[in-house]
Parts: structure tokens; C-alpha cells; sequence
């Protein structure tokens, strides 16, 4: 693969990722800027590849995109010191042992719901239907924050974005 240079399409086969998320990740600066051809096409080579490829195994680690900048800095800085990574590592373990607590009280809350099933045939009388009604009169709609997305720091997905990828 050592100098080979293709197009947008063949590095996503090859990030198995979609176009849209090299282009999102380009925009993003977690790529960089791609050469044109004379046809104004981006060319790209082993190095967006193995790029791509290291954005992609952090983000499967549930990283947010601020993390995976930081970890290219000191990446793109190999005589750096990496006490800041093993920091950053820590931070994102708490927040993934917070998000495993939110987890299991979520799935708590279901599984209590899931007794209010009385097994009767109507879903004007199914007690999970009725709990849920109760349960939203009594409190309101509950918030967004109620749900479990993400816990780092507050800020919810915030450096995911909405990232297709």
C-alpha cells in the first residue's frame, strides 16, 4: 500500500466507514487536508488511511471527538510526554463506569415496568401502558437528561456531534 493513492471512495472501503463520515471527520480536523488531482478530485494515501483507521478504533472506544484531537496532538508529537494521555484515559474510564451505573438503573426502572404487566388482553388495561401515562402525569415529560446518552463531563455527546460515523 506504500505510496498508493486513491479516492474518497476507496479510503472509506478501506476505514469501513461511510463517505459522508471521512468528509465529517475532515471538516472536523481529525483528517488532514487531502491533495487534489488535476480533476479536482482529493487524493488520499497510506496515511489518511491509518488516520482513519486510529479515528475510527477511538471512536468504537466511545471517545468523544475533542478526546480523539487530543490523542492526534500527542499522536503527531511523539517525543511529547504521555502523561496527558494516560490522564485523558482515566477521565473517559470514569466516565464510562458512570455511564455502566446509569445503565444498570435504567435497566432497574424496565425491569419494574416490565412487572407492571398484568397479562390482560386489552392495552386500554396493560399496566405498563398505565404506569408510563401515570408515571408522566404525576412528573411531566420527563427531561432529555433523563436518558442515558453519555456522561462526559456534562456535555452529553457534545464532541460526538452527529457524526454518521
Amino acid at each position: 500500500m506504500k505510496g498508493k493513492t486513491m479516492k474518497i471512495g476507496e479510503l472509506a472501503l478501506l476505514g469501513q466507514t461511510q463517505v459522508e463520515t471521512v468528509r465529517y471527520y475532515e471538516r472536523e480536523g481529525l483528517l488532514p487536508q487531502a491533495p487534489r488531482s488535476e480533476g479536482n478530485y482529493r487524493i488520499y494515501g497510506p496515511e489518511h488511511v491509518e488516520r482513519l483507521s486510529f479515528v475510527r478504533h477511538c471512536r468504537s472506544l466511545d471517545m468523544t471527538l475533542d478526546e480523539i484531537r487530543m490523542l492526534l496532538r500527542f499522536k503527531d508529537e511523539p517525543q511529547a510526554d504521555c502523561g496527558e494521555v494516560n490522564a485523558l484515559l482515566d477521565e473517559h474510564i470514569g466516565h464510562v463506569a458512570a455511564r455502566i451505573r446509569e445503565l444498570r438503573q435504567l435497566e432497574r426502572q424496565l425491569k419494574a415496568l416490565r412487572e407492571q404487566c398484568g397479562g390482560v388482553r386489552g392495552a386500554e388495561h396493560c399496566g405498563i401502558l398505565n404506569q408510563l401515562a401515570q408515571a408522566s402525569s404525576v412528573t411531566g415529560v420527563r427531561p432529555a437528561s433523563a436518558h442515558v446518552q453519555g456522561v462526559h463531563g456534562g456535555r452529553g455527546r457534545q464532541g460526538k456531534g452527529s457524526s454518521p460515523g
